[in-house]
Order: structure tokens, then sequence, then C-alpha cells
């Protein structure tokens, strides 16, 4: 009988209940114990939902993300929350997000602290609070956050399987602060996972998860011989570990992974198909092989008869051996398709959200235990639906395709070089040296929500809603021309998600209601369904950004978002290459770009803050994907004049090793995330001389904290030392959308008045200081 299981299920709620919680607490609106037993309905119902397996994750759930959770129940917490009284639920939002609720940093005499890092988990959306390291790291044991969880589910009639980060990918996914060799702390760690093991163990666990997904990496001989270490230090304990991997192959590292002295291996059997028959002559008898062979990280339906004809051999050879799950945690998907009551019908039928997942995995399980004609009713919808969708004519649109045939390398290339285009941006936008500006959204208010949300229901019409966004738009305006900005933008009030926004006035994408999925602690995502073929019916953002300019003589950046971030942020197909994909959208995108320059748009910005996520997992496949993203950008980019100046948004990876492709570019201002990492992302310069401006970001916009001016100098002073002042930009990391015009308006304040600090100290090569001159359209 094949087993099923889950990796994890998505913790954010149907509803979004985890993030209107977590949001109603930090505010000081509802109490602790309000938000803790959110946690324990929420964890309820999804046990619910998964109660047809035969094995249950649990400790899956988190109040911000499952990696800051491991760090806890290691002791590992950074000093700087160390010895604060009051709940350890409070200290674990101080690491999140520099704070927690109001009165209970009040009784804690916390006036803020710095946030952890936080970085992109692997090659997803997800982020996750980086794991802090020193020299002097010791580690202590917290169990009671998963024993707590335990007992709720083993009251609940739940097959509990616990899930916990495995020791070798914490250290590996982990940052030293202070220099010090990471496996050093391999010596000190391992016996505190042994505790916590032989703890679950005490409490009658038979199966934990130990998920080690940098395996799916490249490794080098200390990184392999530290799992050799590890899991011979850890096999004696009294439980069953099933070793989890994910989103790639192991390759070479087959051998390694299927002698590791671990009772099961669970295989990304999406991903990493290739490694399955190597694996079935490798593995040891007795050792049970868990296929995950339910994407968990893309919403289309499973083609459950081509699954079952590959799955029966398998299971003709392991028997009770072969487990069954999706491919990773569902956390990567929405909850339920159900729930939709808006969506295209032909398309959701196309469509399986997490709990259709789990009927998918039901309806292969029966199929191997019963025979195919148990559930013959399924399998022939399936196959009815997958054949639909294969030979849809909305989904291939030929003038697009010739349209990609039609892109030449002249697409790619200003006219001119970085140098001769600097010369004349500076003649026509007269800006200050170390100018400001900000990366695009501002506070998007309840009395913005409430105008999007009356327009969507019918409340109000076309009319009287572009008069209330006009209204939110010019106080936009004022209010950075009162700040002393020196490039503006318009706020983007009448966006809702920078790429649902988009997406949404696309041909080839659909749209969910509540297809959401979270992105950080309470920030949550509805990714666009990009089905078909890709094109531009008509301009997107050329009459608000024209109607912003007409406010202001300052210079107004065009805002959006670039085909790398629109490709890596949506659901797509997985029927054609991702590289046609985005090049289908950057042709999109650049008939927009082109549209505002006409107008008079005189700098644009395209933000692709995904480009670095969508990196294989392995180093030796990088290349080929970064041709195809900076090819798709450039043809994006590249067909305005020289006086246009193009920006470019990255924020919340690391960059440091793809420094030159970011160069190729060619974007002549980029803005980057570098506030959390103490100007850490600048060390790439220090080899890499980065030849265009850049705007280092001096304001931690993802923390409700205020930076200090002498903190912003400061940040920027270190900038100063690897790039010449006069092609630095000053700016906050990120877009001002999730935070209150009270916080913003103080740190803006503070950062303007550090642009004039700078410029003080750096008077040599100052640009001209003057006024900027009024842009009319066709300058």
């Amino acid at each position: 009988m094949a087993i099923t299981h889950n990796l994890g299920f998505p913790r954010i709620g149907a509803r979004r209940e985890l993030k209107f919680a977590l949001e109603s607490y930090w505010k000081g609106e509802s109490s602790l114990d309000a938000l803790k037993a959110v946690g324990a309905q929420l964890r309820a119902r999804h046990w619910e939902d998964q109660a047809g397996l035969d094995l249950v994750p649990v400790g899956d759930f988190a109040f911000y993300d499952q990696m800051l959770d491991m760090s806890f129940t290691l002791g590992n917490l950074p000093e700087r929350v160390q010895g604060f009284e009051g709940d350890a639920l409070d200290n674990y939002f101080r690491v999140a997000r520099g704070r927690s609720a109001p009165e209970a940093d009040a009784r804690a005499r916390c006036g803020g602290v710095a946030a952890g890092e936080m970085t992109k988990w692997l090659d997803t959306n997800y982020h996750y609070i980086v794991p802090e390291f020193t020299a002097d790291t010791t580690f202590r044991l917290d169990a009671s956050r998963l024993l707590a969880q335990l007992e709720e589910a083993r009251a609940q009639g739940v097959g509990a399987k616990p899930v916990i980060i495995g020791p070798v990918t914490y250290l590996a996914l982990g940052k030293s602060k202070d220099g010090a060799d990471r496996l050093a702390l391999l010596d000190r760690l391992l016996p505190v996972y042994g505790e916590l093991l032989n703890t679950l163990a005490a409490h009658g666990v038979e199966w934990v998860q130990i998920d080690e997904p940098i395996l799916v990496t490249e490794l080098d001989a200390p990184w392999r011989h530290a799992f050799e270490d590890a899991y011979h230090t850890l096999k004696s304990v009294p439980v069953k570990l099933l070793l989890a991997t994910y989103f790639g192959e192991l390759q070479d590292q087959r051998y390694l992974v299927a002698n590791l002295p671990v009772a099961g291996l669970h295989i990304d059997a999406i991903n990493g198909r290739d490694d399955i028959t190597p694996l079935l002559n490798l593995l040891p008898s007795g050792k049970v092989l868990s296929l995950g062979v339910i994407n968990g990280r893309n919403i289309w339906k499973t083609d459950l008869n081509g699954v079952l004809d590959w799955l029966e051999p398998i299971q003709a050879q392991l028997g009770e051996r072969l487990w069954i799950a999706p491919s990773c945690s569902l956390l990567h998907v929405p909850v339920d398709l159900d729930s939709e009551r808006k969506l295209d019908g032909e398309i959701q039928s196309w469509l399986a959200f997490a709990r259709q997942k789990l009927e998918e995995l039901r309806i292969l399980a029966t199929a191997l235990n019963q025979g195919r004609e148990a559930v013959r009713a399924e399998l022939d919808a399936n196959r009815a639906a997958i054949e639909a969708r294969r030979h849809s004519p909305r989904v291939n649109n030929p003038t697009v395709k010739a349209a990609i045939a039609g892109i030449d390398a002249g697409m790619g290339r200003r006219r001119s070089p970085y140098a001769e285009r600097a010369i004349r941006q500076a003649a026509r936008l007269q800006l200050p040296k170390f100018p400001t500006t900000t990366i695009g959204s501002f506070p998007q208010t309840s009395e913005i929500r409430v105008a999007r949300r009356r327009f969507k229901a019918g409340e109000i019409d076309a009319a009287a809603y572009q008069e209330i966004m006009h209204g939110e738009i010019a106080r936009c305006v004022r209010e950075q021309e009162a700040l002393g900005l020196d490039v503006l933008v318009h706020g983007e009030a009448e966006r809702n998600d920078m790429v649902e926004y988009f997406g949404e006035q696309l041909d080839g994408y659909v749209f969910s209601q509540f297809g959401w999925v979270q992105s950080y602690g309470s920030r949550c995502v509805k990714p666009p369904i990009l089905f078909g073929d890709i094109s531009r019916p008509r301009p997107m953002t050329v009459d608000w950004i024209s109607h912003a300019q007409s406010l202001t003589d300052k210079p107004m950046k065009g805002m959006l978002t670039g085909p790398v971030t629109l490709l890596n942020w949506s659901f797509v197909r997985d029927d054609q290459p991702r590289a046609v994909s985005c090049r289908q959208l950057a042709l999109a995108i650049r008939e927009e770009v082109l549209d505002l320059e006409k107008a008079g748009v005189g700098i644009i910005q395209i933000d692709e803050a995904a480009l670095r996520e969508g990196l294989p997992l392995r180093r030796s496949q990088w290349q080929d994907y970064l041709d195809w993203a900076v090819e798709s950008f450039r043809v994006t980019a590249n067909g305005v004049g020289d006086e246009t100046q193009i920006h470019t948004h990255m924020c919340y990876s690391e960059f440091n090793d793809i420094i030159e492709s970011i160069a190729a570019m060619d974007a002549d201002v980029i803005t980057i995330e570098t506030s959390r990492s103490d100007m850490e992302l600048l060390d790439a310069f220090d080899r890499f001389k980065y030849p265009n401006e850049i705007g280092p970001g001096v304001y931690d916009i993802h923390s409700p904290n205020i930076p200090t001016k002498a903190h912003m100098v400061d940040l920027m002073t270190k900038a100063a030392a690897r790039i010449p002042a006069e092609r630095l930009w000053v700016n906050p990391d990120c877009g001002l959308k999730t935070r209150q015009w009270g916080e913003v308006i103080p740190a803006l304040t503070r950062m303007v008045a550090a642009a004039k600090t700078l410029r003080a100290a750096h008077p040599a090569s100052s640009a001209a200081s003057k006024p900027a001159a009024p842009l009319a359209a066709g300058s």
C-alpha cells in the first residue's frame, strides 16, 4: 500500500486570517491571546483538510517564518533581543520586523531593534529570516512550540509527522556576522538536534521530516562531509528520519543521499525526475522512497494518468516502501480553488490549489492501492481537463509567436554607451548630487483600498474611481514636494499589486479572487495565472503618470514591473519554456516604455525585484537563465532615446555573485536593497567596478523602525567608499505601500536631510544644482 503524506500546508488561511490577526496585534488592536487563538484555529482547520493522509505535517505552521521558528527552537537568538521580559513571541516578532506590539514593547522597554536580515527561500518568492552566527554562537533546545503543536494534533486524531529544518541547511542558509566558519558550529549544533529528536521520541513520535533542500544545490567537499557527519551522529536517535529535498535535482549527490543513515528519502519528482531511476538502483533495501508527484509550486492540474503510467512500475518494485506526496510544502500555492466564484470557468477547470492537490494525491493512492477502476470517473475527468487545456485556442496566439520570432539583437541595445547617455540625461534632468527618490509606491491607505473595493463591486463608476485616485496622487505629489525629494513618483494608488496590476491588463493572464500566497510574515501576494500567449491590448500606465507629471515641475518617474519579475511572480505556463513566456512579456512592456517616452516621461523605472530568484539552484545552469533574463530586460528597456533615463530596482536577494549580469542589463540607475545587510551587498564593488549609477537603499521599509539621519549618512558613506559619489542616489530599499504615512514622512525627512549632509561632505564634483526644468511633452 502506497503511503500518502504532505510536507507542509499554507498557513496564512483561505481568507488570510493569520495576516489580519498579526497586523491587528502589531497595531495594538487585539491581544496576544487572540492572536494565538487564531493560530490554533488555523492549525486545526488545516489538519482537518489533511485528515485523509496517512501522515500529516506538524510544526509547519509559523506566525512569521519557519526558519525563524527553527532559530528559536535551537535557542539561537541574536544578542540584541536577549534580556527582554515578556512572551517569547514578542521577541520573535522583534527579530522578524524590529518591533512587536506597542504595549509589549513598552513593558519590555524596547524602543525597537534591528530586524533580522530577510532573503528568498532558495528560488521561491517566499522570504525567510536569516539565522545569525558568530564564532561564539551556542545552542540550547526550546521544543515548547513543536511539542504544543504535537499535543494539539494528537488531540485532533492526526497521524502526526513533525517537520523541522535540517542542521546542514540551517547552517548553510544562515550568515556569519563576524566571518567565522559556519561549519565549525556543526559540532555544537548536533547535540541539540539529537536532544530534540530524543524529546520527540519520548512523546511517541515515529517519523520526523527533516528538510535539507540545499542537497539540490552544488556543494563542495566540506559541506558534503557535513551531511555524512551530521546523519551518522543522529542515526542512533529512536525516531525514523525522512530526509526531504525539493525544488531541484540531486545529480552528483545521489549516492551521498541514498546512503545516509536515515529511514527514508523524499525526492521532488517534478523538478528531480531524472534522479529517480538512479536512486532506485542505489537505495538500500528497507529504506522508504517518498516521491513528490504533485507540483507544490504551481497551480495546474496534475496529469494523473501520466503519473500513474510512471508510478505503477515503481510501486511494483518498492511495494510498501513507496510513499507519495506533493513535491514540496504547499506553502507556495493558494488554499482552495472551490472558494473562487469569478474565475473563468474554462481556465478554472485546468487548476488545482492546495486542497485540490491533496485530492489528486488521494486519487493516485487509491489507483495504486486498489486499481485504476476504483477511481475511473475521476481519472477520466482529469484526462478530459488536461486535453482541453492542451488544445484550447485561448492558449496559443500566432501573432504573438510571430513577434517573438522577430526579436533581434538591435532591440536590446541603447543607441549610445552609458557615459554619453549620462551627459545628456544630466543636462535634461538637472539633478543635484546624491539625488533623492523613492522606489515607487506610497502607503496604501484604507481610503484607497475602500475605493478600489467599491469600484470592483460596481458601487462607483470609472469616473468616480479616477477622481478619487487623482486626489490620492495629488496628495502624494504634495507630500514629496514638501519633503524636498528630487525625483518624484505618483505613488501607485491605483495599483493593487506590482504584478497583478499589469497582468490584469495583459491578454494571456487570468486572476483569482482568493489565490493568496504568503511572501513573508503577514505580507501576501495573489500571483496572476499566466495561461496563454501574452500581448498588450492598450497602454496601462501612461494616463496616470502623465497626470502626475502635470502636477509638478520636478521629474516624475514612470513605474513599470519588468518581464522577469512578471514571470517569476506569476503562476506560469508549464507547456512552454519560461524563456519564451519572458520574451513575450518583454515585448508587451517595451510597448509601454515607448508610450511613456512619447508622453514626455523622462525617467522610467522597470522593476526587476525577482531577477535572482529565477536562478537555477545549481550554478552551472545559471548562465543560460541569465542570458535570456538579461536579454528580456534589455528588449524591454532599450528602445528609448539617450535622454530618457532607465532605472531598475531589486530587493531582498543576494546579488553579489551575479553583479556582472546586473551590469549587463545596462540600466542607467539601479536601486537595490542594502539597509538590512548593512551595505553588505556593496562588497561586490570591491572586485567589480559597477559602471552606471546606483541607489543603495538606506531605509528598511519592512520594519516599522524609523532610521536616524546619522544611520543613513553612515550607510551612504560606506557606499561612497566603493562607488564614485557623483553616481550615487539616496532612496529607501523598497516601495512604501505597506507602511503608514506617520512612519514614512519622518523617515523620508531624515533621508532628505542625510542627502544634504552628504552633498556638503562631497562638494568637489557636485553636479549642477539649479532647479529641475519642467518636462514638457516630447522633451
